[in-house]
């Protein structure tokens, strides 16, 4: 496959992409409910480019296929002239757009440069989403092996790999690092604080993003010494353990395939809810999908930890140490949980709670600024110089202009986008942390978690 960029794979050889690439279209419009959408989006004037104004990449490459409606107009040029009645009749009667392996290239490459983040769709007179075009569009190109590799190699190890989550963590593995931080916390912070493994009738399953296992030891510790300290009912399953959804950014096929793993492993355990660590987009995906195909109304509710954590210090079954957190603290806001307002004000609260020195970006919230990594790039290593130098740069800016020395970022993909970022921009001084990091360090842990030496000594 031809083009800039060399992380694409195709899966198997097509002599003919473009009549596949159409049949591929057709079945998904018969079979989905996006013919809705499209049909809508194709008979309105969708070319303002007010949008360019709203996009992170256009600002900063200033080049025309970086502007969210120039890139959704590839697709929608397909649809009208394949799947509308007046299209056909045009090419009938006139030459005609027809789809080509070069325009595939094209539509392959710039789907790509998109984050997903639909800051766009924010600023549409219209209401177009074109977070949901390029969504689309990778879904009907991944069916022809057109799909950055990275994400394919993560979901067949989750869906079809021996270990079963997209970091390939064996369940042996995944109990030594939870016996390990166990002892890191007895050692760091004198407490007995477990991390509970295959309980039966529990309250809440926990899916963090698998990778929390291996590189955010103090994002974990942090979940499990609030479940602890507020008498949460909660289990890790050793079935599936792993939050994270790439079906999310590429393809609804394997998206629904994984959130299936999710409720088959919640089933599993008898447990009553999902609860979602700090991840962005398993926290969205768990949380828009599991109904969808879980049973609607009879699917276990989603929750993330942030919220948990936020009714738990309201209502005072959390204590912490106030404005103990003294340098100066600012919050990123995953595109995956703001945009929509689900998750804003929660991660505030908790932030005002603990920092002495809290400052805000601008914008912020459902406005906010992508990390740069969103829509699956971040797990792209190819691009890393197009992620953080045109991508990132705006969140660059934003960060340095807040001075911070934490920068909290709940999401196990911006946690990895921005550290890269702040490493290429020079913000040597920024720590990219989880909110639970902070609050492990604020956190006040009750007497009956405190190790108690007499115990100790009998013990021995």
């Amino acid at each position: 496959m031809s083009g800039r960029y060399s992380y694409y794979v195709e899966s198997f050889e097509l002599a003919d992409r473009p009549r596949r690439f159409l049949d591929t279209f057709g079945v998904i419009l018969q079979h989905s409910n996006y013919g809705l959408a499209l049909e809508l989006y194709a008979r309105t004037s969708n070319k303002c480019s007010r949008c360019a104004a709203a996009c992170h990449v256009y600002q900063a490459s200033g080049q025309a296929s970086d502007i969210p409606c120039q890139r959704s107009e590839l697709l929608l040029r397909i649809y009208r002239r394949y799947f509308t009645l007046a299209g056909l009749v045009r090419a009938r009667l006139w030459s005609s757009f027809t789809l080509t392996d070069d325009y595939l290239d094209r539509m392959a490459e710039e789907m790509y440069r998109c984050s997903a983040c639909r800051r766009c769709k924010m600023s549409c007179p219209m209401g177009i989403d074109h977070g949901l075009i390029t969504h689309l569009a990778r879904w009907i190109l991944a069916e022809l092996g057109m799909v950055p590799k990275a994400l394919v190699v993560s979901v067949r190890e989750q869906l079809e790999g021996k270990t079963g989550n997209t970091s390939a963590i064996p369940v042996i593995a995944l109990k030594d690092t939870l016996a390990f931080l166990e002892e890191e916390f007895l050692d760091n912070y004198g407490v007995a604080i477990t991390f509970p493994l295959d309980v039966q009738d529990a309250e809440y399953l926990f899916f963090p993003a698998v990778s929390d296992f291996l590189i955010e030891p103090d994002t974990l510790m942090g979940n499990a010494a609030v479940m602890a300290v507020t008498g949460g009912s909660w289990t890790i399953g050793t079935g599936y353990f792993d939050g994270i959804n790439y079906g999310l950014f590429y393809s609804d096929r394997m998206l629904s395939r994984i959130i299936h793993r999710e409720i088959e492993e919640a089933r599993r355990l008898k447990t009553r809810k999902i609860m979602i660590g700090e991840c962005g987009h398993a926290s969205r995906s768990a949380k828009s999908y599991v109904p969808t195909y879980g049973g609607g109304k009879s699917a276990p509710p989603v929750v993330n930890i942030m919220e948990y954590t936020c009714q738990a210090l309201l209502e005072g079954r959390l204590s912490v140490r106030a404005k103990s957190i003294r340098e100066r603290v600012t919050y990123h806001d995953p595109c995956n949980i703001a945009r929509s307002g689900w998750l804003i004000d929660q991660p505030r609260e908790i932030l005002k709670a603990i920092s002495a020195d809290f400052v805000e970006m601008t914008p912020h919230g459902t406005l906010n600024y992508c990390c740069g990594g969103g829509g699956g790039t971040v797990s792209v290593d190819e691009i890393r110089s197009y992620r953080t130098g045109v991508a990132g740069k705006i969140k660059a800016e934003q960060i340095r202009r807040t001075g911070a020395k934490y920068l909290v970022a709940p999401c196990a993909n911006c946690k990895k986008q921005l550290r890269e970022v702040c490493e290429d921009h020079g913000l040597t001084e920024v720590e990219v942390v989880g909110l639970h990091d902070l609050v492990l360090k604020a956190i006040e842990f009750p007497d009956h978690l405190k190790r108690r030496p007499c115990a100790e000594k009998r013990s021995e």
